[in-house]
């Protein structure tokens, strides 16, 4: 920090005398003058700012003294010429910022310099040599990274705008910034006229410029799309999704309305979120200093600013984002669009003090009029906790397409995701109502992710592998019933993306019984799946627990398979099972010529008890079993010669012949391990029993017995779930009356 304030003492001398190198004319789109004044007056009195400020000084600096390079384009993602480019288009924004705030007029030599390069190359630039691309950039092997490449040029080039002659900024404007926006969008409407965080980023992309250049026609064109754009509406890129269905509206306040939902969930999932969510709100901060007139940050009753709520909720203890669909675990809230939407949020959202702490865990801000008020805010010591919670998110423009539910209990000691919505557009998985399960930050049941290794040039260039379609899109990679191993929707797109799951209901409102039930009935024809899960935290145990109840009814008979991704080591099982040598695949198809098949088991008791080790902690999942099941141990890596998978273990319950099918487990943490006093903790099971006891249309109840002879029971109502609804059920003799969708008491 000393060092810091000593920077800072210089810098605000020179300030101090200091004339503007160019007379004021019009106000920037993301730092204005008044936000710019207001950081002059104040650097040296605040931290989070200050320490900003100084980092991206040692970041530009560095930039400037490697010199200027850019190359000819031929990588794909991860490459040298990739990634020279991108961080070039960082550098530039970051040194407008600093040309900005501090008026050193190196800064703005800098990116004139390299906008002039850019200037100088583009106009004999052919489309980038790599082909995979549905829409080929020139810089980069997608139009994609063109695209960011562009949101923050324009920045770049707004921020030293007035320092440049007139001249200066036609032959950029003429020679690279027009040809640029017109490639990104005339050029490649398969790319621009869609919905999908691709188009965003081209929306942004084109109506930054075109606030920046004061180009009606292309603001125009970001807000609303092409009018006539030629594409096939029937056609489906290679990116696995929809280019634009016929009538479909396109451009940026499409992209705003229909992924979003009105609770600000995005269909994509939370990774690609966090990714769209710089675009929407740079674009959107923009519009709102250039044409408040649009009102766009109220748009939808404010569903970008909702939208950074959301985002934050789905993160685990570690503030890292739930894989959902296509996900990258590990991508968190410290990335730098989340730096950018706490900021905005907190700015135009009515200052939610919240937001203040998850800032202060970024460490840093933006180098605008947001960072400014959130360090301003931050200093003043408004900061509080962001308490994270159950939620139940609605999926659909209208939100009417299923959704996403979060079961948390306490301070994150279990948090259940329970996945009933809709495709998700290209990057949607085939796993409805598919169950996630996490001890603090620890997965305990996982969600594959995605496979594919980000910009790491060695596997495929950095892009998605073809094990991402072949596995970690299939229904078996995910916690969820797999019907004749088949995936849902026969792992088809155009199929998935015309339905979604129903909700059955929903209910947090008691922290230790928190339940979400759904129903899907188009993943398989003439069949319907409804599966509830509660999460317990009953005084009897230590540790709260999951309930599961998975329930097919079909007119046909069929093999159930219900796989659980676990992490770790095997324990204990109470069936005997066979260990298989060789190995061989488990399938040729869906996801299973995956998994290798490693022991087949049987049933030797109404319950099967599998037991694991993972992080140092226990668990056990008891489930209700029938004498024909056979209880399967799977791990991944079968049929990949490339090892582009991880050797991930799964255990399932497979059922082999029948119509109708009832899955019940619990899935129970229990004790812990300490590696330095090689101590075990609580480590056996304390469910001495589960069975099922009513399994009818209406109603399915299960009762279960522990350790110390303390019996439960637990009843929902599958078809008249209503809050208000009164219920009354005979179990063994014995009466039940409750009203709501469900019951859980002494038994």
């Amino acid at each position: 920090m000393m060092r810091i304030a000593h920077w800072l003492a210089g810098i605000l001398l020179v300030l101090a005398t200091a004339t503007a190198s160019a007379a004021e004319s019009r106000d920037g789109l993301i730092l204005t003058q008044a936000g710019v004044e207001r950081i002059r007056a104040e650097l040296g009195n605040l931290p989070l700012l200050d320490a900003t400020l100084e980092q991206v000084r040692q970041e530009v600096d560095a930039e400037i003294a490697f010199g200027i390079d850019t190359p000819i384009p031929r990588d794909f993602s991860g490459g040298y010429t990739h990634q020279r480019h991108k961080a070039n288009f960082f550098a530039l924004q970051k040194s407008g910022a600093l040309f900005k705030i501090l008026e050193q007029e190196k800064y703005a030599i800098y990116v004139r310099d390299m906008l002039f390069q850019y200037e100088a190359m583009y106009a004999d630039l052919p489309l980038h040599p790599q082909t995979r691309s549905y829409a080929r950039g020139k810089l980069f092997w997608q139009c994609l990274n063109d695209a960011n490449w562009l949101v923050y040029a324009a920045q770049a080039y707004d921020l030293i705008y007035d320092w440049l002659s007139a001249e200066e900024r036609e032959q950029l404007e003429t020679n690279l910034f027009r040809p640029f926006a017109d490639h990104l969008s005339v050029d490649s409407p398969q790319f621009f006229n869609r919905v999908h965080n691709h188009s965003t980023w081209g929306a942004a992309a084109v109506g930054m410029i075109g606030l920046v250049m004061q180009d009606q026609e292309l603001i125009d064109r970001a807000l609303y799309g092409l009018e006539d754009d030629g594409l096939d509406t029937s056609a489906v890129d290679n990116d696995g999704g929809f280019i634009k269905t016929e009538g479909q509206e396109a451009g940026f306040f499409a992209n705003l309305n229909e992924p979003f939902s009105p609770d600000g969930y995005y269909t994509e999932g939370p990774y690609y979120q966090r990714y769209a969510m710089y675009p929407f709100l740079i674009f959107a901060q923009a519009l709102n200093n250039a044409r408040p007139d649009l009102g766009v940050l109220d748009y939808k009753d404010g569903v970008l600013l909702k939208a950074v709520d959301v985002l934050l909720n789905l993160a685990d203890a570690d503030g890292e984002f739930y894989a959902i669909n296509d996900g990258q675990k590990g991508m968190s809230i410290q990335s730098y669009e989340l730096v950018t939407a706490v900021d905005i949020a907190y700015r135009y959202g009515g200052e939610d003090s919240r937001l203040l702490s998850i800032a202060q865990q970024q460490g840093r801000v933006q180098l605008d009029d947001t960072g400014y008020a959130v360090a301003a805010a931050s200093r003043d010591g408004l900061a509080l906790p962001f308490e994270k919670r159950s939620a139940n998110y609605s999926d659909g423009a209208d939100g009417d397409e299923g959704g996403l539910a979060l079961l948390r209990y306490g301070d994150e000691e279990l948090s259940a995701l329970f996945k009933y919505s809709a495709q998700g557009l290209s990057h949607g998985h085939y796993d409805k109502l598919s169950l996630a399960l996490f001890e603090h930050s620890d997965e305990v049941l996982q969600d594959y992710g995605l496979a594919r290794f980000v910009n790491i040039e060695h596997k495929g260039g950095g892009n998605y592998l073809p094990e991402n379609t072949s596995w970690a899109k299939q229904s078996i990679a995910h916690n969820t019933l797999v019907i004749d191993q088949a995936s849902h929707f026969a792992g088809s797109y155009e199929i998935g993306s015309q339905h979604h799951s129903q909700l059955n209901f929903y209910d947090a409102s008691n922290p230790a019984v928190q339940v979400v039930s759904a129903r899907e009935n188009n993943a398989y024809p003439g069949t319907e799946l409804l599966r509830t899960i509660a999460v317990i935290k009953d005084a009897a145990l230590a540790k709260p627990f999951v309930l599961d109840l998975f329930k097919a009814s079909s007119a046909t008979t069929h093999q159930f398979d219900l796989p659980f991704h676990y992490f770790g080591q095997v324990l204990d099982t109470n069936f005997d099972y066979e260990a298989q040598q060789p190995l061989a695949r488990l399938g040729d198809a869906n996801g299973y010529q995956h998994l290798y098949l490693e022991a087949v088991g049987a049933p030797s008791a109404a319950n099967a008890k599998f037991s694991w080790m993972s992080n140092n902690k226990f668990y056990t999942l008891t489930s209700v079993v029938e004498a024909t099941d056979a209880l399967l141990l799977a791990r991944l890596g079968a049929n990949d010669p490339q090892f582009n998978l991880r050797r991930d273990p799964a255990y399932i319950i497979r059922r082999p012949a029948a119509e109708q099918a009832l899955f019940a487990s619990i899935i129970e943490p229990h004790g812990s391990y300490d590696r330095v006093t090689e101590s075990a903790l609580d480590s056996k099971s304390h469910i001495a029993s589960l069975s099922v006891v009513t399994q009818e249309d209406a109603y399915t109840a299960v009762a279960f017995e522990l350790t110390t002879g303390e019996r439960k029971l637990f009843i929902v109502a599958n078809q008249q779930p209503a809050k208000a609804a009164a219920h009354a059920l005979r179990i063994d003799g014995a009466d039940y009356r409750w009203t709501g969708p469900f019951l859980y008491t002494d038994r």
